[in-house]
Order: C-alpha cells, then sequence, then structure tokens
C-alpha cells in the first residue's frame, strides 16, 4: 500500500517504521520544516526516539503535497491538535476510498469527539472508513521490536481488517474489533487513571491505594463507554485493560509521571513544561468529567482528578473524599 504518517512524534515515527518493515510504500509527515530536515539528514528521531534508526526507503517530508494519493493515513497526533491539522491537509488527503487511522487517544474539548469522529467530520468522510488502532504499544518498546499486541477498531469488519493486515508483524500483533466507541473511549480514559495513579505514588500512598484506584477506574471507564453504546468486553481487551495496566504501571507512561510530579507537591505548568511530549490525560480529564456530566453517568475519580489538575485540590484531601462516599454494592 501506499501509505502516509501525519505526525512525527515517537509513536508516528514508529508506526512509519512498522509500515515500512511490512513492505508499503511510507510517507512520514512532520509538521515543522526545520524538524523534517533533521530526521531527513540523520534518519534518527533524535527527540522523541533517540538511537532508532530510520530507513532510508521511508519519505520525510513537510510538503502537504507529498500526501496526496495515498491509500492509507494514519493520523499520529495530539488529540486537541488533530483537527486543525487535518484542515490544513484536507486539500490534499480527503478521498472516498482512502482508509483513515487514528492512533491518537483522547477526547477533544470542544467537541467531545473521539479521534475518528474527528477525522470523519473534518475530511467528511464515512465513518465506516476510520478505524482506531490502540492497545499497550509504547513507541520505546515497539521500536526496539518488543512484542506488542493491539486493537484496530471500525465499524465496517473488512476495513479493520485491512488495517490489521497492513500492520501485522511478527513482534506487531494486531486484532480487530467492531467496537470502535469502545477502543476510543477506553484508550482516552485510561491516561486520567494513569494520572490518578500517579498521585498515589507521589503521595507516598501504597499497593492497596493504587490496585483499588485502578480497579475503580476501570468500573469508572466502562460504565461510560456502556452508557454511549460501547461493549462491555472491550474494557477487558487490550485497549481497556491491558492499555490501562501498562500506562498505570509503565516507566515510559507520561501521565503516570505528571500524576507522580503533582503527588509530590509540583505544580502542573512546571510539569509541562518540562516534558517533551503532550500527556494527553491532562486535557482528557476536562472532556470526560464534561462527557460524565452531559450523560449523567457519575464518575468520582475522573471528576476528583480534574479537581486535582484544574482547581488545585489536595490530591490528599481528594482521596478522603473518595474513600468516604457512601457504601455501594461493587456492581453498582
Amino acid at each position: 500500500m501506499n501509505a502516509a504518517v501525519i505526525g512525527a512524534g515517537g509513536w508516528g515515527t514508529t508506526l512509519a517504521r512498522l509500515l515500512d518493515e511490512r513492505g508499503h510504500c511510507v510517507t512520514l509527515w512532520a509538521r515543522r520544516e526545520a524538524f523534517a530536515e533533521e530526521l531527513r539528514r540523520t534518519h534518527e528521531n533524535a527527540v522523541y526516539l533517540p538511537s532508532i534508526e530510520l530507513s532510508p526507503t521511508i519519505e520525510i517530508t513537510h510538503e502537504a503535497s507529498a500526501l496526496s494519493g495515498q491509500e492509507l493515513y494514519v493520523f499520529a497526533l495530539p488529540c486537541q491538535s488533530t483537527r486543525e491539522v487535518i484542515v490544513e491537509l484536507s486539500k490534499y488527503i480527503a478521498r472516498t476510498d482512502a482508509i483513515y487511522v487514528s492512533a491518537s487517544k483522547g477526547i477533544e474539548k470542544t467537541t467531545l469527539f473521539r479521534v475518528t469522529e474527528i477525522i470523519s467530520d473534518a475530511l467528511a468522510v464515512d465513518a465506516s472508513r476510520t478505524v482506531a488502532l490502540s492497545g499497550p504499544s509504547h513507541a520505546e518498546e515497539v521500536a526496539r521490536r518488543v512484542p506488542t499486541a493491539i486493537v484496530a477498531a471500525s465499524l465496517e469488519h473488512d476495513v479493520a481488517r485491512e488495517v490489521q493486515s497492513a500492520f501485522f508483524l511478527p513482534y506487531f500483533r494486531v486484532y480487530s474489533s467492531s467496537d470502535v466507541v469502545g477502543v476510543e473511549l477506553a484508550a482516552a480514559l485510561k491516561n486520567v487513571i494513569a494520572i490518578c495513579a500517579g498521585i498515589t505514588e507521589g503521595a507516598g500512598f501504597g499497593d492497596n491505594t493504587k490496585a483499588a484506584l485502578v480497579t475503580r477506574g476501570l468500573a469508572e471507564m466502562q460504565r461510560l463507554g456502556i452508557a454511549l453504546g460501547a461493549e462491555e468486553h472491550t474494557f477487558s481487551g487490550l485497549a481497556g485493560l491491558g492499555d490501562l495496566f501498562v500506562t498505570c504501571s509503565s516507566k515510559h507512561s507520561r501521565n503516570r509521571f505528571v500524576g507522580q510530579q503533582i503527588g509530590r507537591g509540583r505544580k502542573l505548568p512546571e510539569i509541562l513544561h518540562d516534558l517533551k511530549m503532550i500527556a494527553e490525560g491532562v486535557s482528557t480529564a476536562e472532556s470526560a468529567k464534561n462527557l460524565a456530566e452531559l450523560h449523567k453517568i457519575e464518575m468520582p475519580i475522573v471528576q476528583q482528578t480534574y479537581k486535582i489538575l484544574f482547581e488545585h485540590k489536595d490530591p490528599r484531601e481528594a482521596t478522603n473524599d473518595l474513600m468516604n462516599r457512601d457504601p455501594k454494592s461493587e456492581r453498582w
């Protein structure tokens, strides 16, 4: 296939390498011209993926026109800037017969859209041509060919299977799914729970606290997902439990790191200033809170995380408020 990866961060670069290794003709698009030139010159993404060599067969470009005529478009962009970039490139990438893959994880703040919804809306393409690619897949490990399994979800089974085949490698196993809503909501919401898990570590709470937080966080993710039409089993799969586990525990997790730093008393603006990459859970906390309120779904962990991030609530006070809620059945 002729494939374009839009976004040259760590994950975008890794996905371009996967597609290239699979034998596709790959174009990697970087928004900044100077960065694209550096990648071409060094064959290495030293900022986001140091010490990983880029194949010379990957075309690296800043030119929007180079994206014309592709069969597969993969978006690996921060969720909140995805629409802006798509609109900027729409003249060259809007096609009725192409497949559009979201490799991003988040919920747009202004519309509360999932990323495949942003793609479909911004390009005026049928939702059946969009695919959500998600699961426990840190770029730092995939780039080193660490065995990884993820899921490709689309409303159209054949489209999901085509993306499954496009990325499938001996160390990169791709499952297919039709539950786009569940896969995308799980991918976005787990980042919020990972921030809170990091907070429990930074604040000095124990394993019991973190385990309770992650388990009840998964229940909140599932509760909202089902209300919005997702399938329950998706949240016990790779996009749900799998990604939640790795994001709450991995040294590579930016969202966990943000939480740890907040738990240790640092302020959010200072933490984000020091990060090289986006911690999607920060903006998603606001989107998730608003989505829960809109649909009248109780998500106390998400709500308290939002208050810690944006209303400067003390993590210990938030923990106390969570622990002292009215007793309920676990299946409530």
